[in-house]
């Protein structure tokens, strides 16, 4: 039987070094793994490039990573509510790569697929387009992309088996999808782990084979990004 759990968040990170590229799943706030964000903060692994679509708030998320200069390259679709991403992007702290949403969650989808490259007409004319290769499809221009070269990626998901296999829960099913069996190793960290087999093969979303690294996350604190109330 195939068993890809892990004992905890530190042996799943293990290998985790100084200047690689990681892949973390989430879209805001929603649906991050926030248990090995917290690992690599407690790591202080330097000089990282992050591909994520954006970078959580000041005090959470990989904001947290952004307050101890951790990261060397953010790959994301938009600074969004964290005031210290965009300070050190406007002051040249910070290597940003800010590419269309779309065209993030294709080139995730290329490195999972083994797809080297594929053309997109997102971005043409524009300054995400400056130096790229271009060619006419059917009349229309589009850009050459390239698939992400990530060592890791931290996927969370609501429900996993032993075996790997994961059930994503509601919006938490953005990029982390995407994500998996994108990088070299990928770590998933579920709030639920199960035995295998006790998941219904129709309501698995990613099957074990893109995961090497499974384990059951602890103190989910899932704030919210933006809460908004009606008046009394």
């Amino acid at each position: 039987m195939i068993n890809k759990t892990v004992k905890d968040v530190t042996t799943a990170c293990k290998g985790v070094k100084d200047g690689m590229t990681f892949m973390l799943g989430g879209f805001g706030l929603s649906g991050i793994p926030e248990n090995a964000i917290a690992q690599l903060v407690k790591l202080n692994v330097k000089q990282v490039t992050c591909i994520s679509n954006n970078a959580g708030v000041d005090d959470f998320g990989l904001g947290l990573l952004l307050q101890k200069h951790q990261i060397k390259k953010m790959i994301s679709s938009y600074v969004g509510e964290n005031a210290e991403f965009e300070r050190q992007m406007l002051s040249g702290e910070l290597d940003v790569e800010l590419i269309p949403q779309g065209t993030l969650a294709q080139r995730c989808l290329a490195a999972q697929s083994g797809v080297p490259a594929f053309y997109t007409p997102a971005g043409y004319g524009t300054e995400v387009g400056e130096g790229k290769e271009s060619r006419e499809f059917n009349g229309k221009m589009h850009l050459l992309e390239h698939a992400f070269n990530a060592d890791f990626a931290f996927v969370k998901a609501w429900k996993g088996d032993t075996a790997g296999n994961l059930i994503f829960k509601g919006t938490a099913r953005n990029f982390n999808p995407n994500m998996c069996g994108a990088a070299t190793i990928t770590v998933a960290e579920v709030e639920e782990l199960v035995p295998a087999g006790e998941l219904d093969p129709n309501q698995i979303h990613i099957p074990g084979i893109f995961v090497q690294r499974i384990f059951q996350g602890e103190k989910y604190e899932k704030r919210i990004e933006q809460r908004t109330v009606r008046k009394k």
